[in-house]
C-alpha cells in the first residue's frame, strides 16, 4: 500500500487529473478539459489507483462513479489545488486582459435575473472572461460549491454549512399571474377565489413543500396543483387562455398586458433573499473577488 505522506517522486499533475475525473466522471471529457489524450488520462487514473490503493472511479452505465474514498478526498483535493493556483497566480486581477472561465450554477429564474445584467458588464470590462452556466436543485448546487465543481451558485439557500460563504444580492417578493379574461375585469383575487382555482407550480423538486404552500399550510389551507414544471421562463405563457394561477417570484413575471393580469397574493407570503454563495477556499482568489464585487454592485444599484 502506498501513501502520499512523502511527496517525493509523486507527480502532482496526477491530482489535477483526479480533479477533472471527479468533476467530469468521464475519461474523454476529462481529456478534453485538460487538453490531453484519452490514453494519457487512463494511464494517469491507473497510477492514481496504485498510489491511493483504491479504484477511485468505477464504470457504471452513463459514466464513472466515484468510490467512497474518492468522495471523501474530493473537497480536500479541490481546496488544495485552489490554494496552489492562488499561490502561483499573479497578484490582483486585470479584468481587461486576463482570461478566466467561471462556472456558475442557477435556475432559469436566476439566469433571467442575473445574466442580462452581468453579460454586458463582462463584455465591456472583462472581454476574456467566459461563463459556463449549469442548473440544478438547491441541494445539488450547494454540494457542487463544496466539492469545487462550481465557483458561484445563485438562489435561496437556507441553513448553509459554515464552509460556504453567502452574500445577499436582493430581496424578492411573490406575485400572482392569471388570465385577465378569467378574472372578469377584476384586478385582484380574494383567498376563497384563489383556493378554488387550479394552480401552476415551478419547482425542480415537485415533492418539496415550497414557500407558497408553506404559507398556505400555516393558514390551514391547501391549493390544487394541476401543473408542476421545472422551467420558470415558459410558465407565464402557459397561463394565457386558462383558469390557472401562477404564484412566483415577481422579477420573473412579464409586465401586465397581452391578456395577463399581475396582482398581489391574497395572503401573506414572506419575502426571501436571493444570494450568491461560494466556498471559503475561493475567498482569496482575486478574480473571484472581482466577480463577486461586480455582482454586488450591479444589484445594489
Amino acid at each position: 500500500m502506498h501513501t502520499m505522506n512523502n511527496l517525493a517522486g509523486v507527480d502532482l499533475n496526477l491530482l489535477v487529473v483526479l480533479e477533472a475525473l471527479l468533476s467530469e466522471r468521464h475519461v474523454s471529457r476529462a481529456a478534453i478539459r485538460l487538453n490531453k489524450s484519452q490514453p494519457a488520462i487512463s494511464h494517469a487514473l491507473a497510477r492514481l489507483r496504485h498510489l491511493l490503493d483504491d479504484p477511485l472511479l468505477v464504470r457504471r452505465p452513463g459514466g464513472l462513479e466515484p468510490t467512497a474514498r474518492a468522495m471523501e478526498i474530493a473537497p480536500a483535493l479541490a481546496e488544495a489545488l485552489d490554494r496552489m493556483r492562488h499561490l502561483l497566480a499573479p497578484a490582483g486581477f486585470d479584468a481587461a486582459k486576463e482570461r478566466r472561465t467561471f462556472r456558475l450554477a442557477m435556475s432559469d429564474y436566476g439566469a433571467a435575473v442575473i445574466l442580462p445584467a452581468l453579460l454586458p458588464l463582462l463584455r465591456t470590462q472583462a472581454p476574456y472572461v467566459d461563463l459556463a452556466v449549469s442548473q440544478a436543485s438547491r441541494e445539488v448546487m450547494v454540494s457542487q460549491v463544496v466539492d469545487g465543481e462550481i465557483d458561484l451558485a445563485f438562489g435561496v439557500f437556507p441553513g448553509l454549512d459554515a464552509s460556504v460563504r453567502s452574500h445577499r444580492l436582493f430581496d424578492e417578493r411573490f406575485a400572482c399571474l392569471a388570465d385577465a379574461a378569467s378574472l372578469g375585469g377584476e384586478l385582484r383575487m380574494d383567498l376563497p377565489a384563489y383556493l378554488e382555482r387550479p394552480h401552476a407550480l415551478v419547482d425542480l423538486r415537485p415533492d418539496r413543500l415550497g414557500e407558497v404552500d408553506k404559507a398556505l399550510v400555516e393558514l390551514g389551507h391547501k391549493r390544487r396543483l394541476c401543473l408542476i414544471i421545472p422551467h420558470w421562463g415558459v410558465a407565464p405563457r402557459l397561463i394565457v387562455g386558462t383558469d390557472l394561477v401562477l404564484t412566483v417570484a415577481s422579477r420573473i413575471l412579464p409586465a401586465p398586458g397581452n391578456g395577463l393580469c399581475v396582482f398581489n397574493p391574497p395572503f401573506e407570503i414572506p419575502d426571501f433573499q436571493f444570494t450568491q454563495i461560494w466556498h471559503k477556499r475561493r475567498d482569496g482568489d482575486p478574480a473571484h473577488q472581482w466577480l463577486r464585487a461586480r455582482l454586488r454592485h450591479l444589484f445594489e444599484d
